[in-house]
């Protein structure tokens, strides 16, 4: 893949009627990085997602994926992996049946992708799909979306439901897929996956982004928890401003001791939804 940016979103609008579903969203995502899509139910993650894949249309905005050079978006679509927070299958149909199945709308051989990826998830290929667990109906979802070895990768909910030996087998595959050269655009639940695995990561809150950015970009923007013990007393602060000012600040509290914590994910993600909307930043 050429060019810089797998996905590009600039002014994504989309109405259910009245009802708000996405306004103004916009962003990019970088070709060979994991980007994380962060937001609680109901706040558009799934409405981007369906507009990104052509599943609804928008009121208006621009789409671009893999830097434009599948002009119909039927043509990209067989170089992206897609994966829904809940897949739904034939109940009665063999998981080796299903993988063959969900291929052939490649026009590729996956066969010995897809029998790598089932050895890496240790996916039981003989039973019917009616009759696996969630976590093992989840590792399908991930062969069919990986099999084809796409370009991007659209991953919703993908670890949930997962045991934490296969969450790191998930995460080894798209790591190394992006490695390769793919991107990948997941959105999640589980602030740890984001914190831990994803370059960039966008916060979207009532259908507008609230910001984006790297992890240290955005938790460097917010105040640093302070605890410092005087005189005997527990105390606790928060601070906003320069690594300098900071010492200084330390300095004039004249504490027999102190710990300074930047904000965890989990804090970033409490301040954008108790707070109303700060505006826009792309990173």
């Amino acid at each position: 893949m050429t060019g810089r940016y797998a996905m590009e979103i600039d002014g994504l609008y989309k109405y259910y009627g009245k009802y708000k579903g996405v306004s103004d969203v916009s962003f990019k995502v970088k070709k060979g990085e994991i980007f994380g899509f962060l937001g609680a139910n109901g706040s558009g993650k799934s409405t981007t997602i369906r507009c990104l894949l052509g599943l609804i249309h928008p009121g208006k905005g621009k789409i671009r994926l893999l830097d434009g050079r599948y002009p119909k978006l039927k043509d990209a679509l067989q170089h992206i992996g897609y994966m829904p927070s809940e897949s739904m299958f034939y109940p009665q149909m063999r998981v080796k049946e299903t993988i063959a199945f969900a291929a052939k709308s490649y026009r590729k051989d996956c066969s010995a992708e897809s029998s790598r990826l089932c050895r890496i998830l240790d996916l039981p290929l003989d039973k019917k799909i009616a009759e696996l667990s969630l976590g093992n109906r989840k590792k399908v979802g991930i062969v069919c979306a990986l099999q084809h070895q796409p370009e991007l990768l659209i991953l919703d909910e993908p670890t949930s439901g997962l045991d934490p030996l296969m969450q790191e087998r998930f995460w080894m595959l798209i790591k190394e897929a992006c490695h390769a050269g793919a991107s990948c655009f997941l959105s999640s639940h589980i602030l740890e996956d984001i914190r831990t695995y994803c370059d960039r990561m966008a916060i979207i809150k009532d259908g507008d982004i609230l910001k984006v950015g790297t992890l240290s970009d955005l938790i460097g923007s917010q105040p640093k928890k302070i605890t410092f013990w005087k005189d005997g007393q527990l105390e606790f602060r928060s601070y906003a401003g320069s690594g300098g000012d900071l010492l200084a600040y330390l300095q004039d509290l004249q504490a027999d001791d102190f710990l300074v914590e930047e904000p965890s994910l989990a804090d970033l993600f409490r301040h954008y939804y108790q707070e109303e909307k700060n505006g826009f930043t792309d990173a």
